[in-house]
């Protein structure tokens, strides 16, 4: 709060109302951060703690008596930076928030009922900052945002004890996650955009999923250098990947390409986006620079995303952290027209038209500049349909040799599986050469996720129940991958459920070649893919999907 009021510990004058076990801890800790001991003032049911006060005294609370003619509570806290308040609702009254020092901290942390309501204290003073304890408030002081972080990082490192180094940690690391931006997962579960470190936010949320990660590693780190820790952490980063399990479901899928994409040298990390002016793009590029994934290249107009940035409170530097294709104008504009309009002359479009959609088609932006080998990857269709991106990418890049279709495919991370689907995206009612082609490219991408691709081929018709045609075309397909792809562990055409549960599975087909529960599932047709890829998407609460990735382009 100091920093957003431009304040220094040093300087402050601080009154606290309660002197119980809560507040003195509290001082005790601001007294061990920085804050004179003498700049404090403690004020209980009794009035002011004073040098030579009988009443309602103990050792600990003696340690902040003070040589003052205030008695009470009104007559300490004119001219107060802080107020700190663990007592009882109401105590705090309009014409004392009057008295104190320009922009002053209140922390006004009784409950259910602090001990001035923040409106009450606005009224008289605009410029004050508030924080309660409750969660209907901006600023919501609450133990859960150190307790279970504080007690992980001591467990994990086996401290025999908690030290005054170890809550320090924690203070530190909470301070600098509230400095940093705004978690996209906070923003969506409290409805708060546009968040960022100032009076309104100077604390994070208590659901704020990086808490875990920033906190426990610190305390830990604390626990060993100040000797308490009986199993010292080797490897902090590590530690900090391990905790990122318990916040990203997806976490678990994505690990083995974030890791690949760390080692990747910078020079062949850089990915193109081509929404390079959405709030999802911009926080997820915060992200991939912090963890050092990749060279972000954003698509847009440089000033609208340094004036999103600066909006979401994010630390992104223009030429540091990311460069830009400015839509407006860049100097490779003219080369990439005429080689557009070269690629598509005789397919209908014109020269006049080939400049127009270069400057508007931003997906048609980033293909070029993976067909130059200006970028290494893509990621566009945050807005608008697979289908207006893949005209683009098929214009420009084209299937990879020996390609004959696209295909999209999707993860599911599950709270007990990981599921991949195609195709939920391209076609509409792929024949049987298709679908055996889209089987063996995903099957290909699921492997690079590190996971051996058990392929089911879905259908309404259970080995052989239904001779429709699409149990027809699922039954062909398998006869296609038996004589391609040997070696792919696949079995159909089965039912979803015999899919998923492989103890169902051997008691209906009990000589089916499919071990295991399947977790590459192959879909007759568009709507199939789409409908069960949503169905499960939402069923199993959102957070959980990755893709669509591309399957079949150069």
């Amino acid at each position: 709060g100091l920093k957003v009021v431009g304040k220094d510990i040093k300087e402050v004058k601080l009154v606290s109302s309660g002197a119980g076990a809560a507040a003195l801890a509290c001082l005790d800790l601001l007294v061990d951060i920085g804050l004179p001991l003498e700049n404090i003032t403690v004020t209980d049911l009794a009035g002011v703690v004073y040098k030579g006060r009988v009443e309602l005294m103990d050792p600990d609370k003696e340690r902040f008596a003070r040589e003052t003619d205030a008695r009470t509570l009104a007559e300490a806290i004119g001219g107060a930076d802080v107020f700190l308040g663990l007592s009882a609702g109401g105590v705090l009254k309009q014409d004392m928030v009057r008295q104190m020092a320009d922009k002053p901290l209140i922390l006004a942390l009784a409950n259910p009922t602090p001990e001035i309501l923040p409106e009450l204290a606005l009224e008289v003073r605009p410029d004050a900052v508030l924080c309660t304890g409750r969660t209907d408030y901006p600023n919501q002081v609450n133990n859960v945002l150190v307790f279970p972080f504080l007690f992980r990082g001591a467990l994990d490192a086996g401290a025999t004890t908690v030290t005054r180094e170890m809550e320090i940690a924690a203070v530190n690391a909470i301070a600098e996650l509230a400095r940093q931006e705004q978690s996209d997962i906070v923003a969506t579960a409290y409805g708060i955009q546009d968040l960022s470190f100032g009076p309104e936010y100077l604390i994070p949320k208590p659901f704020d999923p990086r808490l875990i990660v920033k906190v426990a590693p610190a305390v830990a780190k604390a626990a060993m250098d100040s000797g308490v820790a009986e199993r010292a952490i080797e490897d902090m980063e590590a530690y900090e990947q391990h905790l990122q399990q318990f916040v990203y479901h997806s976490g678990t899928t994505m690990k083995p390409i974030f890791q690949l994409a760390r080692g990747v040298e910078p020079e062949k990390k850089r990915i193109v986006f081509a929404e390079g002016e959405e709030e999802r793009v911009l926080r997820a590029m915060q992200i991939i620079v912090d963890e050092k994934l990749a060279r972000p290249i954003l698509i847009g107009r440089p000033a609208v995303i340094e004036q999103r940035i600066a909006r979401y409170g994010l630390r992104l530097v223009a030429g540091q952290d990311y460069t830009v294709v400015n839509t407006d104008h860049d100097e490779r504009y003219r080369d990439f027209w005429q080689e557009y309009h070269k690629m598509m002359s005789r397919k209908g479009i014109s020269a006049q038209m080939a400049k127009l959609e270069m400057r508007r088609r931003t997906t048609l932006i980033g293909a070029m500049l993976v067909e130059k080998g200006e970028a290494d990857g893509m990621i566009c269709g945050t807005v608008s349909t697979t289908h207006r991106h893949l005209h683009f990418i098929d214009q420009v890049i084209g299937k990879k040799e020996g390609a004959k279709v696209y295909a999209a495919m999707n993860a599911l991370v599950l709270p007990n599986r990981q599921i991949f689907l195609v195709d939920t995206h391209v076609n509409v009612d792929p024949t049987p050469e298709q679908l055996a082609e889209i089987t063996i490219m995903a099957a290909e991408e699921v492997r690079r996720f590190g996971i051996e691709p058990k392929i089911a081929l879905l259908s309404h018709s259970n080995f052989g129940t239904s001779n429709a045609p699409t149990a027809q075309k699922m039954r062909d397909t398998l006869a296609i991958l038996r004589e391609r792809a040997p070696d792919l562990h696949v079995d159909g055409e089965m039912h979803g459920d015999i899919a998923l549960d492989a103890n169902l599975r051997r008691e209906v087909m009990p000589d089916s070649t499919l071990e295991g529960d399947a977790n590459l599932l192959v879909l007759p047709n568009i709507d199939a893919a789409n409908i069960s890829y949503n169905l499960l998407k939402t069923a199993a609460g959102n957070n959980i999907a990755i893709g669509p990735m591309l399957l079949g382009a150069a």
